[in-house]
């Protein structure tokens, strides 16, 4: 029987090559490499690969990663890959935790957000849409920030935020994504989207600006993206939280925990 963690994993393994990744074989490891611009992926457990991973294959995908200049980066699930945390770990990463939550569709669904709607791939708003969420991880959590109108004009004059509108635009215009926006006064006050694969769709990169949170808009930018990923044939909707806190606001607007989300990265350097 198939279970949700094995439709994740499947989903996880498909959704770069829909993006345009190349997928490199190491055995029980699978690096995705992006062609040309765009996301920088990760590597993951492959599927059905029949044995664990040790350190030494983590450092033999380190190498190549060093080798392409792409993050030193592992994303998987704790509950299906067990034994890749110490792998990693003795290969010098550092491991964070996220709670991994899925939709319950039987949940009563939120009310729609009046500020709230979908953007499409030539909206004007899509810069400040794509560049909100990067100023919302920099200072993560849920407290009141100092972050406002004037960090976000900011942030989109860098030559980054152009180049993710061009990328996220045209991901939209594939359908390869969604994306929606609390936009108050004309300004993207939190934005985030959804990553659809067959009839699995992924929320990923909901962010409010720092100076505007806890007014309900991460919420309803959330509700906005479920709603339309359901009315678009979705039948599994699932998200990542950034902490316990996060996923707690998640919960009200459906979403149970049944798994923890292991990212693997380099520690920080002193003074980065």
């Amino acid at each position: 029987m198939t279970t949700i963690l094995d439709t994740l994993e499947r989903y996880y393994d498909t959704v770069p090559r829909v993006g345009g990744a190349r997928a490199e074989d190491f055995g029980p490891l699978t690096l995705f490499v992006q062609e040309g611009t765009g996301w920088q992926y990760y590597a993951r457990p492959a599927l059905d690969a029949g044995r664990d991973a040790t350190a030494a294959d983590v450092e033999r995908v380190l190498a190549r990663q060093r080798e392409l200049k792409v993050p030193e980066s592992f994303e998987w699930v704790a509950e299906t890959s067990p034994s890749l945390r110490a792998a990693v770990e003795a290969a010098g990463l550092r491991v964070h935790a996220h709670p991994l939550m899925v939709l319950d569709t039987e949940a009563v669904r939120r009310p729609a957000h009046p500020e709230v709607r979908l953007l499409g791939a030539d909206d004007p708003l899509l810069t400040a849409a794509v560049s909100v969420p990067a100023l919302a991880f920099g200072d993560p959590g849920t407290a009141v920030g100092e972050a406002g109108p004037a960090e976000l004009a900011a942030k989109m004059a860098e030559p980054s935020a152009e180049e993710g509108r061009a990328r996220v635009s045209g991901k939209l215009a594939s359908g390869t994504t969604a994306l929606a926006a609390a936009v108050r006064d004309g300004v993207v006050l939190c934005a985030g989207q959804y990553n659809p694969v067959g009839d699995v769709a992924e929320v990923v990169g909901v962010g409010t600006l720092p100076a505007a949170r806890r007014q309900g808009l991460a919420l309803g930018v959330t509700a906005a993206l479920v709603a339309d990923a359901l009315a678009r044939g979705a039948r599994t909707v699932f998200l990542s939280a950034g902490d316990g806190d996060v996923a707690r606001i998640y919960s009200r607007a459906g979403f149970r925990r049944v798994a923890t989300a292991l990212i693997a990265e380099p520690p920080a350097q002193p003074g980065a």
